[in-house]
């Protein structure tokens, strides 16, 4: 059995991702807890819930409805399609 070192000497690293300004950080708490007690009050029904995420090529974000039990997804804006243009769009610039 061969084991190598993940890391080998002299490869670099990846950066540490950019620290979160304190303002931004209290932004992003209350959103989550907005979301909790809009998915705790079942507005979506009892077996759906609503996430937030952001795309990773465009940065934009996503909001969706998700079956709870499926995970399947009900509703996205925007649209998958929409998302392709913008990365194309973003591509061909």
């Amino acid at each position: 059995m061969d084991i190598t070192p993940m890391h080998r000497p002299g490869s670099a690293l990846s950066p540490a991702p950019a620290p979160v300004p304190a303002e931004t950080a209290v932004e992003n708490r209350e959103i989550i807890q907005a979301v909790k007690a809009l998915n705790a009050a079942e507005l979506f029904g009892q077996n759906s819930e609503l996430t937030f995420l952001l795309d990773r090529r465009t940065q934009r974000p996503i909001i969706r409805l998700v079956d709870r039990k499926t995970k399947d997804v009900i509703r996205q804006i925007p649209p998958e399609h929409v998302l392709r243009m913008a990365r194309d769009l973003a591509q061909a610039e």
